[in-house]
């Protein structure tokens, strides 16, 4: 199915939200401050939305009653629109009912004199717009108020009386000011009908009453010209030139549809006319981009320009693809982790990181996804697409997926298990272990990210186009299976060797899980090899070996650490990690040597047990491979992680 077709099909299946406002809450990070509240909405056809700076209030005998100014949290306001005046940029084409005052004012030239020519001219267009409106079969009783009122020609006197708008020592009216930083010219105005008889619940306010957005839906339709074929339905209806823009956000200008080709160039030698190119009906237009709008304010994610989302055709709750396993396993859509400092919340370099605490396991992960799974449908689609403007006024479609639930679910599950390895995070301010993959996000942070106030981030000036940049590249690794980027395998294993780059032990830890979940299925991809935390006593594989070397000459010495005099102090084997990783045999002699007064330090039994792990894994070796010289690859940060934690594990159960 086809991008037009999914979003027709989008539409469709929620028609019955059309026209009700809802509303995205983001939590706020800082206690005290309140939540905020993004308005969306399910347009109906012949619709938009805007930002509005005035409401008017009449009776229903077009008597004005009272005016206020807005604030930024009440301007969400639906206002109905032509083809003309939905797509105006600098043209004169007012809207059927909503306006800016330059249109809906018929004193403006009163108080504006320089500006008394431009205003009747638009006041005048307004006026025979919405005449026509009135006057047809399908006027509705608000419209019939808003047109008396307007014929009174007193809108500015009104405002001023409401003190809405004022006058400079000329009597003229004050251009400075502003509301919502918008001058008075090009405020717009939308309306309040207030009627007699309160018996019957009505809804007063123009811009949420579904039975005037109704009317001029059929008004509109009765005023269609010629149809033409729809490409995209089959049916017959006006073909559409001009599409609607305000599609990533309410300032978006850019267009996704656009033609404006006067001069046949698109499709000389092809076609006749530009009709039998391409065709789209105005009503699917309006649905596709309605639809479009809504799915993005209610679940798109934006970076920088990149903006992309994710839905299921049931409208489903959908696990996310770009989430960390532990945020599947609690909820089914992406949360935001509080900011912690881990200046506070990190262990001392002398404890133990507690790896095996409260861990999420790959079961919990695995009965999550059949637990959605029972809930799809057979005929269940996952639907992604991305959209990202080159310029102000083009749109492009960067990334349009579409997969059967069932294996866009399984798709995920492999991309979780194959990456599977312990991680660690923190969820309200608490260390959590998890056996899988970090976020899109997290990948980010931790490939690219450098660590300021302790935490590993990306500057606000470049973070949202590497987010969107990595989102891109691993889209394809999770939706589709595809092999992971090898250069972002080598990044994450050159910084998981430099253990020296990173003040908080715990950042370090993060990029070497990181790391080794990458190399797990690269090595996959590459030569289908298994590999698990669990540790291989077997394996004969210098990387490895070299890596569980590493780890125990590690440990030794940590274990001789004074907890309070030695916090923030490294081991020779991280010390020494990069230049072992380049030139592992002519290092690990130096290591060794510095190994000795360490294990004199400890007790004899805890010695002897070393002494012998370092002689069982030594004899793992063939000499030629030991006595080699050449860098070490990825393996051996996965020798070093396993023999990592399996000691740590193990001195747990000997305490």
């Amino acid at each position: 199915m086809s991008w037009e077709a999914e979003l027709l099909n989008l539409y469709e299946k929620n028609s019955s939200k059309v026209g009700i406002v809802e509303y995205k809450i983001y939590r706020s990070k800082k206690e005290g401050e309140p939540d905020t509240r993004i308005p969306y909405v399910l347009l109906p056809p012949y619709h938009t939305t805007v930002t509005a700076q005035i409401t008017v209030e009449i009776d229903e005998d077009g008597n004005f009653r009272n005016a206020y100014p807005l604030s930024k949290e009440e301007n969400f306001t639906i206002i109905p629109v032509t083809e003309k005046s939905g797509s105006r940029t600098a043209g004169k084409a007012p809207h059927p009912l909503c306006d800016n005052l330059q249109y809906l004012a018929g004193d403006y030239g009163k108080y504006a004199p320089g500006k008394a020519e431009s205003a009747s001219e638009c006041f005048q267009l307004y006026m025979d717009a919405l005449e026509e409106w009135h006057l047809s079969e399908y006027t509705h009783k608000k419209v019939d108020a808003i047109y008396t009122y307007f014929c009174k020609k007193r809108l500015i006197q009104d405002l001023l009386g409401a003190k809405v708008l004022s006058l400079n020592e000329a009597g003229q009216l004050d251009e400075t000011q502003k509301i919502q930083n918008v001058e008075p010219g090009k405020a717009l105005v939308r309306f309040v009908v207030r009627e007699k008889n309160f018996g019957e619940m009505t809804e007063d306010r123009c811009w949420l009453d579904r039975s005037l957005q109704e009317s001029f839906i059929r008004y509109y339709r009765s005023m269609e010209g010629v149809r033409g074929l729809d490409y995209l339905t089959g049916e017959m209806q006006v073909p559409s030139y001009l599409h609607s823009k305000k599609i990533r956000n309410e300032g978006d200008g850019a267009k996704l549809i656009s033609s404006n080709d006067e001069t046949n160039f698109t499709f000389r030698g092809r076609f006749q006319t530009k009709e039998q190119a391409f065709s789209i009906g105005g009503e699917s237009s309006q649905k596709i981009h309605s639809a479009l709008k809504w799915i993005v304010r209610k679940q798109g994610t934006n970076f920088d320009t990149l903006t992309m989302v994710t839905w299921e055709s049931d409208m489903l709750p959908v696990k996310a693809w770009n989430a960390d396993t532990e945020t599947v396993v609690h909820d089914s859509q992406e949360e935001e982790l509080p900011e912690v400092s881990f200046k506070d919340e990190v262990k001392l370099e002398s404890e133990p990181v507690k790896a095996d605490e409260n861990v999420i396991t790959a079961k919990q992960f695995y009965d999550a996804l059949n637990g959605y799974r029972k809930k799809v449908h057979n005929t269940s689609r996952m639907v992604l697409m991305a959209f990202d403007a080159a310029t102000t006024g083009r749109l492009a479609l960067a990334e349009y997926k579409a997969l059967d639930t069932g294996r866009y679910l399984d798709n995920i599950s492999e991309w979780h298990m194959r990456c599977g390895w312990m991680q660690q995070k923190f969820r309200d301010k608490k260390r959590v272990s998890y056996y899988g993959v970090p976020g899109v996000k997290d990948v980010t942070e931790i490939l690219y990210g450098t660590e300021i106030n302790g935490m590993l981030s990306i500057p606000d000036k470049n973070g949202k186009k590497l987010y969107a940049a990595v989102s891109l590249r691993l889209l394809p690794c999770i939706w589709d299976g595809q092999n992971i980027p090898y250069d972002m395998v080598m990044t994450a294993v050159n910084k998981a060797s430099n253990p020296q780059g990173y003040k908080e032990r715990f950042n370090w830890e993060r990029v070497l899980t990181l790391a080794c979940s990458f190399v797990k299925k690269h090595r996959y991809e590459r030569n289908k090899e298994e590999w698990d935390v669990a540790l291989d006593n077997a394996c004969k594989d210098r990387n490895y070996l070299y890596g569980r070397l590493l780890a125990v000459a590690d440990r030794i010495e940590y274990r001789t650490f004074d907890r309070e005099r030695d916090a923030g102090r490294s081991t020779n084997a991280k010390r020494y990690m990069s230049t072992f990783a380049q030139r592992p045999y002519t290092t690990w002699k130096v290591i060794e040597e510095n190994l000795q007064p360490y294990l004199m330090k400890l007790k004899i039994s805890e010695r002897k047990y070393y002494e012998n792990l370092l002689d069982e894994i030594c004899q793992l070796f063939d000499w030629e491979e030991f006595s080699k010289n050449e860098k070490l690859d990825g393996l051996y940060l996965l020798g070093f992680h396993s023999q990592s934690y399996d000691l740590k594990t193990y001195k747990k159960e000997e305490e």
